[in-house]
């Protein structure tokens, strides 16, 4: 008797707990239903919207449902993830991040390089960078990582001398020699374009001097080294870079199709960042 009881109160552990992983598995509505699972990531301009438009119909195959939110300034993108608006976003270099982060408080997180964008100055009036007069106006992006990266570019041309060590975190104030008294404008990153008919260099991304034509091979007067620090990012959280989707999202932007793409329609001012 004590035998049959004692099997009696085993089966019933067990089958109680059979219920318990039950309930435990169906924890996850996506798993259970088949329902893919919905990733939002933000972007602005080509070919970062491009990269993702690829990546959409893969990541299909992978169970993920990509949203892409194309946002009109490269403030938003953050601010969003930030507070949890959306799940990622593909549109900035590492130092713009941590500066973000540095005043916000922020925790976002870089999870793939995804390409190395050829930073140039550019003109309308001049052909080669001797050409600028004294007192030129040159023009840069207003966020700090932009004006440490462009104020390096012109050092490294030799229009400028920075402070020592001041690196991709200078300002204006780091300027410690100015022989032919430049003018220096900072404006705000999506202006850069506008500002060519008016100033004699701007600093700024293929992204942006694209539209107009200009790729940094050709038309660019100075380009930055392409060992910069600045490749473009796909970006999460701290609480959700581990995740399953954002994994698997950062795979496939760093996959072949991404590469190929690159390769075949934006040789001349995007190369992959990662192998």
């Amino acid at each position: 008797m004590k035998r049959l009881m004692l099997l009696a109160l085993t089966l019933m552990v067990l089958i109680v707990a059979g219920c318990g992983n039950k309930e435990a598995s169906g924890n996850d509505p996506a798993q259970n239903s088949g329902k893919p699972t919905k990733l939002k990531v933000a972007t602005l301009i080509p070919p970062m919207t491009d990269i993702l438009d690829i990546v959409k119909p893969l990541l299909k195959e992978d169970g993920i449902d990509l949203e892409v939110v194309v946002l009109s300034d490269n403030v938003q993108p953050n601010e969003a993830l930030a507070n949890k608006e959306i799940d990622a976003n593909f549109f900035q270099h590492v130092p713009y991040m941590e500066q973000f982060n540095a005043s916000k408080g922020s925790e976002l997180v870089a999870v793939q390089p995804v390409y190395n964008a050829i930073y140039g100055g550019y003109s309308k009036r001049f052909k080669n960078i001797a050409d600028l007069p004294d007192g030129a106006t040159l023009v840069m992006a207003n966020d700090p990582s932009n004006i440490g990266r462009s104020l390096v570019m012109f050092e490294a041309a030799g229009l400028i001398k920075l402070k020592e060590g001041a690196g991709i975190k200078a300002t204006q104030a780091d300027i410690v020699e100015n022989p032919r008294n430049f003018k220096f404008e900072e404006v705000d990153l999506l202006m850069l374009a506008r500002m060519l008919d008016d100033a004699d260099l701007v600093a700024m991304t293929p992204a942006y001097a694209s539209p107009l034509g200009l790729t940094p091979k050709k038309d660019a007067l100075i380009t930055e080294s392409e060992d910069s620090e600045f490749a473009i990012t796909f970006v999460a959280r701290s609480d959700n870079k581990d995740s399953a989707a954002i994994k698997k999202l950062a795979e496939r932007m760093s996959g072949p199709e991404v590469k190929k793409f690159l390769e075949e329609n934006y040789a001349d001012i995007a190369l992959p960042a990662f192998k």
